[in-house]
């Protein structure tokens, strides 16, 4: 049918299909048009606060760089299926908005000066353990946020946070509690235990019950649905030896280059703010007098340590450390660049406050050669010819692949090769089969039942691959001589892990009801004693370990609890619990570690209460 439609795309089909989409719009009426033009840039609509759909994309880029920073080179970029990153992202941004919501409502609240220090205090905004303007600048660049942005953003993860803590560190626990988790916890226990091993090469398993199994459980003895596909691979590397560069346009690189190098300034200041204690008048009296006093000989660095109020450079003497233009306000980057290095301004007012400024020192920049740059220029150059290249011979690929009935055509009219794949299945194969976007296409009902030729699928930035299916290998009932094998060893574990099993219940049964007597060995083997295991005792199966203290308390010394597991390997385990010891009493230390635990427990059980408490009782539209 796609085929077809293709093939009439140009003719009275297409016009035909677009008169009943014409048709079904009238008949959906203008206010459903309307409104899907109103809310075209809206995401969701959250208790009446939009979601627009550039804040959906950018924390759907994040978290596409986020998982790329992660995973590094084993980052396979076709995992990553779009709508379920998108679903991801609108459904983290209402839960923030939910949170911030609540937030406001609870009237949590900081002031600027506590962002700043979060701010200045952020390691990863720290060079040599002091802020660095240009770190700064790098790292939120690389998250994909502006500087207001990425004040906004912080401001808004302090106020939930403050919510968070509020309630989840509101969890409490009472003394009762923690006494009866440290008892517990503490408690150890003296069991012994009894192993029935599963013995298959014992079990004889005949032809009759195989074929018996073959017959009832039929469909899981199908051979894999498989394809074989033809593929044609598209290499951005292929197109760097085809690009050439002239020394044209690599001067006007260079010179584009050595442009964008810009002296740094080494400078200190001194700040006096302007605020609810301090009005404007004052502030500039105050600044005035220790200018007084610098003039008079006083050290710059002592005088900033004593008076400044920038929290993030008094200790240091004021030093703001190097940075180039475009950093600081306005206005005191004009005063800076406007000094002889150890020369102070005047007073320069900012939305801060009152500033001194000192030029400390001046970092000119090192203007490279040509000929030192030129190899870096060129490969700029060529990759941004070969980027744009490679996207207009993926366009070629992706255009004569649409119009043709097979990828001989395409491949030719490109000069690229035709490669044939190894059968594979749903679960994927080797090379470019086990990309899960290539199995996706090769599967889809367009590729696979229609035999479309797939649209281009990016494996990597680097490469794009066309596919088409060659063969489809429809799963078929596998005879019974090439299961039979399989079917007989799981048939003898499961009649050896049955053996063991009556075995065991029969022994457990029978010590219950006193018709068998307890002694040291039972079955022809020694009871396993131990004693005094506790919770996370080494050198017992987990397993075993679990259903013991599972087990209830014997009534007395002389009355154990019977119980029992089975294991992985499908032996069962006869356990007999002889006592339960109390441990020795907490200490202040670790009954203090239990709160923490209980309460941190707890705690975080309230803000998911409370987070889900919130989205039930919202209004959230999705658009």
């Amino acid at each position: 049918m796609l085929q077809n439609i293709r093939d009439n795309s140009q003719g009275w089909i297409a016009k035909t299909i677009i008169g009943v989409i014409v048709a079904l719009m009238a008949l959906t009426g203008f206010d459903a048009i309307f409104q899907a033009t109103t809310h075209s840039q809206d995401a969701a609509k959250v208790n009446g606060d939009t979601i627009s759909q550039n804040e959906l994309s950018q924390a759907v880029d994040m978290q596409r760089r986020q998982l790329m920073q992660q995973l590094g080179k084993d980052f396979d970029a076709s995992l990553l299926d779009e709508k379920m990153l998108r679903e991801a992202a609108l459904k983290g941004l209402i839960e923030r908005k939910l949170l911030l919501q609540g937030a406001k409502d609870a009237k949590f609240s900081f002031s600027e000066a506590a962002l700043d220090q979060v701010i200045l205090q952020t390691p990863e905004f720290q060079v040599d353990g002091k802020f660095s303007p240009e770190r700064f600048d790098q790292v939120i660049r690389q998250l994909g946020y502006g500087r207001l942005q990425f004040r906004d953003m912080l401001a808004q993860e302090m106020l939930i946070g403050q919510l968070r803590a509020g309630l989840a560190g509101s969890g409490f626990v009472t003394d009762s509690q923690v006494e009866a988790f440290a008892r517990l916890e503490k408690q150890t226990r003296d069991f012994a235990s009894l192993t029935f091993k599963a013995d298959p090469a014992a079990v004889k398993v005949t032809d009759e019950e195989i074929k018996a199994h073959y017959d009832e459980h039929a469909k899981e003895f199908m051979s894999p649905d498989q394809v074989v596909i033809d593929y044609i691979e598209l290499k951005k590397a292929a197109f760097f030896d085809q690009v050439k560069v002239d020394d044209e346009a690599l001067q006007a690189l260079y010179q584009k280059e050595i442009a964008n190098l810009a002296e740094q300034r080494h400078a200190a200041h001194i700040l006096i703010e302007v605020n609810d204690k301090l009005d404007d008048a004052q502030a500039k009296a105050r600044i005035e007098e220790i200018k007084q006093r610098l003039d008079k000989g006083e050290d710059f660095a002592k005088l900033a340590k004593e008076f400044s109020q920038d929290p993030g450079s008094a200790a240091t003497g004021g030093d703001l450390g190097y940075a180039g233009q475009g950093v600081y306000d306005p206005a005191f980057e004009e005063a800076l660049y406007a000094l002889n290095k150890g020369q102070v301004s005047a007073p320069v007012r900012t939305d801060f406050g009152w500033h001194l400024i000192k030029l400390l020192d001046v970092q000119a920049p090192e203007v490279p050669t040509f000929a030192s740059l030129k190899d870096k220029l060129t490969r700029e150059l060529k990759t941004q010819q070969v980027e744009q290249r490679f996207v207009e011979v993926t366009k070629q690929l992706e255009d004569s692949a649409f119009e043709a009935s097979d990828l001989a055509q395409p491949a030719q009219e490109l000069g690229l090769k035709l490669n044939t794949s190894a059968p594979f299945g749903r679960e994927g194969g080797d090379g470019i089969t086990a990309n899960r976007a290539v199995i996706q296409a090769a599967f889809s009902p367009e590729v696979l039942e229609e035999g479309a030729n797939s649209t281009a699928i990016e494996l990597d930035p680097e490469t794009v691959v066309v596919i088409r299916v060659k063969e489809h290998r429809k799963p078929e009932q596998l005879p019974l001589e090439v299961v039979s094998d399989s079917i007989r060893k799981h048939l003898a574990r499961e009649h050896a892990s049955a053996a063991a099993k009556a075995k065991g219940e029969a022994l457990i049964a029978g010590l219950r009801d006193g018709k068998v007597e307890l002694a040291a060995s039972q079955e022809g083997q020694s009871w396993k004693v131990q004693e005094a295991v506790t919770r996370n005792q080494e050198a017992i199966d987990p397993a075993e370990l679990q259903a013991v203290f599972r087990m209830s308390k014997p009534q007395a010394k002389d009355k154990p609890t019977f119980g029992s597991v089975t294991l992985n390997d499908g032996s069962f385990v006869v356990l007999r619990l002889n006592g339960v010891n109390e441990g020795a009493a907490a200490s202040d230390e670790e009954k203090a570690a239990y709160r923490r635990f209980l309460a941190s427990r707890a705690g975080q059980q309230d803000f998911a209460a409370y987070r889900k408490q919130l989205e039930e009782k919202a209004d959230i539209t999705r658009y």
